[in-house]
């Protein structure tokens, strides 16, 4: 069941996090510019010298379709394969670019999950809304599930939906409220699987929630920044008069920082928490960190700090190094986790596919404890 809702949970958040699903949320008032006329990161794509005579060429149109296959593994859910269509399109000049896509994969455990999504700007970049549809069945296979001893294996049916629209207060600064609403079944793949779910009291998961979002932003780019700073607060209130199945909060506070350093590097740093109350065991706070799989641990309070190194190799090439480590606290029940700290350490290479908006494809690979590990091809960086 951790799995199962942790996957739903890792699509939800998805979206708003970003698309990456990483920077949901918008460029800095200062640079107000449209994102289709940022520089790479590091170089400036198609100049030439400017003397002699010569000019630099006029910029060429480049297709509003964006194409990304994503690939992921590790031990504990298997590989996975699929790809990311989208549609980019710029409302007017100060806006970002808009994205309309679909993402679809298929893992080795005979599990499937589809994705709808949008992230858009509008109106001098004053408006965004982000919003996803998701439908999925998960296979999981348990040698020990959540720390009872007892194998289990389940099929899950998941859909989800989710929404988020923030406004430019002043300067950097935005507001806006954010919605989620997620059901799923989770049924034994025997009779021996059902009465173990049962012995646990582990059933199927309906979620509504609807919460409030503040958002500082100066980054010169959500794709690929460069520099600046993100800070994002917000609350989700989990109500059973909503339609769900329980009542309860959580608290999330993400601040980044950028700064640009030698010969377009970047060194970056994150420090993310999760706090939750009066949460029942499948909705806890779990590790986030990459090489972990989302929902295996789990506890009514997760904090993190993750440092990475972005070195820029040519203006399509780079290379990442990252470590961080995340802790799991306030736990009790036979749902928390109290194993304490989670350490991951990994590297990753980047390609830049689409230079004038920013976008890249990321090959990552991370090591964490306790077997945990990942192999991840994705649209861009995860944070």
């Amino acid at each position: 069941m951790s799995q199962s809702f942790g996957c739903c949970r890792t699509l939800v958040s998805s979206a708003l996090l970003a698309w990456s699903f990483a920077g949901v949320c918008p460029v800095a008032a200062s640079a107000q510019q449209s994102e289709a006329q940022a520089p790479v990161a590091g170089a400036v794509a198609g100049s030439v010298e400017q003397g002699g005579g010569e000019q630099a060429p006029a910029p060429q149109r480049s297709s509003p379709w964006l194409l990304v296959p994503l690939v992921s593994s590790n031990p504990k859910l298997g590989t996975s394969f699929g790809g990311l269509g989208a549609y980019l399109h710029v409302f007017d000049p100060g806006s970002r670019v808009s994205m309309f896509g679909v993402n679809l994969q298929y893992t080795s455990t005979d599990s499937t999950i589809a994705l709808i999504f949008a992230r858009t700007s509008f109106r001098a970049d004053r408006h965004r809304i982000v919003a996803m549809a998701a439908l999925g069945y998960i296979k999981n296979d348990y040698e020990d599930f959540l720390g009872s001893g007892q194998p289990l294996r389940t099929n899950d049916h998941v859909k989800a939906i989710t929404g988020r629209y923030v406004y430019r207060l002043k300067g950097d600064w935005f507001v806006g409220a954010r919605g989620v609403a997620a059901d799923y079944q989770v049924l034994g793949e025997s009779a021996l699987d059902d009465f173990v779910l049962e012995t646990l009291g582990v059933q199927g998961f309906n979620s509504r929630a609807l919460g409030a979002v503040a958002i500082h932003d100066s980054r010169d780019n959500q794709d690929m920044p460069t520099r600046g700073w993100f800070l994002d607060l917000n609350n989700l209130a989990y109500r059973e008069a909503l339609g769900g199945s329980a009542s309860f909060d959580a608290y999330r506070a993400d601040l980044r920082g950028f700064w640009r350093h030698g010969g377009g590097h970047v060194l970056a740093l994150r420090q993310f928490n999760w706090l939750t109350s009066d949460a029942p065991g499948a909705a806890q706070a779990t590790v986030v960190l990459r090489g972990y799989t989302r929902g295996e641990h789990l506890a009514p309070y997760m904090s993190l700090i993750e440092a990475e190194e972005r070195l820029s190799l040519s203006p399509r090439w780079g290379v990442t190094l990252f470590a961080g480590v995340a802790g799991l606290y306030g736990a009790s029940g036979a749902f928390s986790d109290s194993n304490g700290s989670y350490p991951t350490v990994g590297a990753g290479v980047q390609f830049v596919i689409r230079p004038v908006q920013r976008m890249l494809v990321n090959l990552e690979y991370a090591q964490g404890v306790e077997g945990h590990r990942a192999v991840l091809l994705k649209f861009g960086y995860d944070w």
